[in-house]
């Protein structure tokens, strides 16, 4: 695979795990964002990787937002310049989103604005005890323009998420739990740690019924009750047509562990 200048990833086992490695903090910049892209596409492609996981280099920052010295530049351009600058970083950030295999933050440290958008991409999130997370570009007179005003409202709520907006305020992992926004917090030095002990015990599932788990949730949040049971419906006659769910009845009524082929 190829060796990039700030954005790599290496395979454990059943899992990937994308590291951004882009000092002193690991902002977010437009190569940042390519780099990740260009990964994501080559996991996808990689059937021996089941689950992902995405985490920053060094114990500081998981990413403490995106690079403010390509902000300038933008502010130079004409009207349109900065909607294009965020739709470029929807691209990676909804290639994340929608990954069709089930993602995983390490937060090790500051989640700050684009890191917080990037880590609310991901399925689920492990936090450091020591980890800080937020969106704090209203103190630049700005807002968050990677997803952040239509992710963590979803995930958290509207009156809370529209609290960490307007005050910018940074939240410590301990709270961050208490609302819903991470699922684990653990010790600082065993992030990456429990992120891949969570992701391989999903990788141990089979891979078919994970993807249309994702789907089910991901598709069904943007419709009505009603559609979403049906899609369900939809989802669930196409998963029963798959080897696995053979081989999980079988070891079942077999009283076996089951040996799942993914197909």
């Amino acid at each position: 695979m190829p060796v990039r200048e700030m954005v790599n990833w290496e395979k454990k086992d059943s899992v990937g795990v994308i590291t951004v490695n882009n000092p002193p903090v690991n902002a977010l910049s437009v190569k940042v964002a390519s780099e990740i892209l260009e990964c994501l596409n080559e996991m996808e492609q990689d059937d021996g990787v089941r689950v992902v996981v995405v985490t920053g280099a060094g114990p500081k920052a998981f990413m403490a937002g995106a690079d403010i010295k390509e902000f300038p530049l933008i502010m130079q351009g004409k009207p349109g310049a900065a909607g294009a600058y965020a739709a470029g970083a929807h691209n990676m950030f909804n290639r994340l989103d929608g990954f069709p295999k089930p993602t995983v933050a390490a937060i090790n440290g500051l989640a700050l604005g684009g890191g917080c958008e990037l880590a609310l991409c991901c399925d689920l999130r492990v936090a450091g005890e020591n980890a800080l997370l937020g969106l704090p570009e209203i103190k630049l007179g700005l807002f968050p323009g990677g997803g952040g005003t239509q992710r963590l409202p979803r995930l958290i709520g509207e009156a809370k998420a529209k609290e960490l907006m307007y005050t910018g305020d940074f939240i410590p992992a301990r709270e961050a739990l208490r609302i819903g926004l991470v699922n684990s917090v653990v010790p600082q030095d065993e992030v990456l740690n429990a992120a891949l002990e969570l992701a391989s015990k999903i990788a141990r599932r089979p891979g078919v019924a994970l993807s249309l788990i994702k789907q089910c949730v991901d598709r069904g949040l943007q419709m009505t009750l009603e559609e979403g049971l049906r899609l369900e419906c939809d989802l669930f006659d196409r998963v029963f047509l798959t080897e696995d769910v053979r081989e999980g009845v079988s070891a079942f009524i077999e009283k076996r562990e089951p040996r799942f082929s993914h197909r």
